[in-house]
């Protein structure tokens, strides 16, 4: 006898076609039947071990963040509610061009340093692994849901070139050609970049091509955090699409917003132009969360020369009063290309998490506010805490538009993607929130989305983009990655006061067949694996 059937759901299988009836059959990790309207119809009904009733619940296949920053949070946090408790059921990894494999002892240092906003420092973290395939092998020992990887390109020259702003030698990109190759023959779904992070950013459009093209070859795709989500917003956009289709490899652009005064309400354009280029042929999907602000670190505003060296050269050079002075004059006067060719405006940045608890005082306020309670210059506030927290603070920055989060998201190629910073005493909410958000807010409060299209975007699109054959739909002989929720109560817990507070209306998350979130709670389950590429 199966293991469970989940009684009289109402289906809404990932396909965008209408929601359905049915009793589905769950066993050995897959869905192995499912049998529509059986109790209209009078027919024989499926019997299991266990039958859960699931009357006025959808079930769908479970939620694919294509934008995660949990790269240590799986190691260190068995229970990784955060994800669990909003029906994810696999993250995708390495993103924004840096992160822990590849890496030699030296760069896993500075990569370390870099990224501890994003991810805290790792001193509770045996890091026992150096490349790609070693890090999917640790998440094989069990994990709270299913994690895939990019291969994080900033941390691969890194380690080929350093944290210098030069062009690579042969040599040297021959090398970052076998890393990448290498991470990709390991499993790695494809590459990643932070084009406004160092040292990713110094690799120019040619250098990016040549690696883009041994991502293609493996069947990968690109996933860049491009140049410019500010003043230079379009033209990244389009310097993405082109050298992806020089390189002939898929392009998914990674939270793809429209940000800061110069782009309110032109998310229009953005979507033009990549309508344009799928007309022509190219491979392009997208991804974004249901939220205005963004979040990043502190250290991530700065001009791009103050970050060459690495982690231990921005520290000295924010020591050296006048080297600041330079600093200052890029953010507040030029428009620095870390604050994406904008002018900083510190009533926007606020403190979201510090790495020493000495500092608490600024987290939950902006710049400015902090700078008007001690009596100085914002400048003045930033460069202390940069220096005394060793570039630790991560940022919620405020400077997004609804209407462009709303036109972004409608369009065919939309993905959902967290980009959660699960560090800090105030994260930003889209952490904990992201997937009941698009479900409560943009499908049932706003209608921007019709449920069966919203589902879509949040499983079998991304399936598709990493290739998943048996993930992302409702289907017999598919992977039971599931979810179950309230399509009346859905809703993310999570604010900006209380950004950590679970969502509601999702009372049970099946990972591998197996109840990670069950009756609303998390479960001691660790049923969650490494997602590899699969054979070309």
């Amino acid at each position: 006898m199966e293991e469970l059937v989940i009684r009289d759901a109402d289906v809404v299988d990932g396909s965008g076609d209408s929601a359905y009836r049915a009793d589905v059959v769950v066993d050995g990790g897959r869905v192995v039947s499912i049998v529509k309207e059986a109790a209209a119809a009078g027919c024989q009904r499926p019997k299991a071990r266990r039958e859960l009733d699931a009357e006025g619940l959808v079930l769908s296949p479970g939620f694919i963040d294509m934008h995660a920053h949990s790269d240590l949070a799986l190691l260190r946090d068995p229970d990784h509610s955060a994800k669990a408790a909003q029906g994810v059921t696999l993250e995708v990894l390495g993103q924004d061009g840096l992160s822990y494999a590849p890496v030699d002892d030296r760069t896993l240092g500075e990569v370390r340093r870099a990224i501890a906003g994003w991810n805290g420092g790792g001193d509770d973290i045996d890091f026992d692994w150096r490349s790609v395939g070693e890090y999917l092998d640790r998440l094989d020992g069990g994990i709270a849901v299913n994690a895939a990887y990019l291969i994080p390109q900033g941390t691969v020259r890194a380690l080929a070139v350093g944290w210098e702003d030069r062009d690579a030698t042969p040599a040297e990109l021959d090398r970052m050609r076998q890393l990448v190759a290498e991470g990709m023959g390991q499993g790695a779904v494809g590459m990643s970049s932070g084009l406004t992070y160092t040292p990713g950013m110094y690799a120019k459009d040619a250098e990016l091509t040549e690696l883009c093209r041994v991502v293609a070859h493996y069947g990968g795709y690109y996933c860049p955090h491009h140049r410019s989500y500010g003043a230079g917003a379009l033209r990244a956009y389009e310097e993405m699409v082109t050298l992806t289709r020089e390189a002939g490899c898929p392009l998914h652009l990674a939270h793809a917003t429209m940000n800061f005064g110069v782009n309110k309400g032109r998310a229009p354009e953005l979507l033009a132009l990549l309508d344009d280029a799928l007309a022509a042929g190219a491979d392009i999907s997208l991804d974004t969360y249901p939220y205005t602000p963004g979040a990043t670190t502190l250290v991530a505003v700065l001009p791009s020369w103050a970050g060459e060296g690495g982690p231990e050269e921005i520290l000295r050079r924010l020591a050296d009063d006048a080297t600041a002075e330079r600093i200052r004059h890029h953010l507040e006067v030029t428009g620095s290309d870390g604050c994406h060719g904008v002018p900083v405006e510190w009533d926007t940045i606020e403190i979201s998490g510090v790495g020493d608890p000495a500092l608490a005082e600024y987290v939950g306020r902006t710049v400015q506010e902090s700078a008007a309670l001690r009596g100085e210059s914002p400048w003045a506030v930033a460069r202390e805490l940069l220096l005394k927290d060793r570039l630790a603070p991560s940022i919620l920055q405020h400077v997004g538009h609804e209407e462009n989060v709303r036109e972004i998201m409608r369009h065919r190629v939309h993905t959902g993607g967290s980009d959660g910073i699960l560090q800090g005493a105030k994260p930003h909410p889209r952490a904990y929130g992201t997937f009941p958000q698009y479900l409560g807010r943009y499908v049932r409060e706003l209608g921007v989305l019709s449920l069966e299209e919203c589902v879509a975007h949040l499983t079998s699109r991304p399936a598709a983009r990493l290739r998943l054959a048996d993930r992302g739909l409702v289907r017999e002989g598919y992977k039971a990655d599931l979810v179950l929720f309230d399509p009346r109560t859905v809703a993310a817990g999570s604010t900006f006061e209380q950004p950590r507070t679970p969502p509601t209306g999702i009372p049970y998350v099946l990972v591998d067949g197996r109840f990670v979130i069950e009756d609303g709670r998390r479960t001691d389950v660790l049923a969650g694996r490494a997602v590899r590429r699969p054979p070309r």
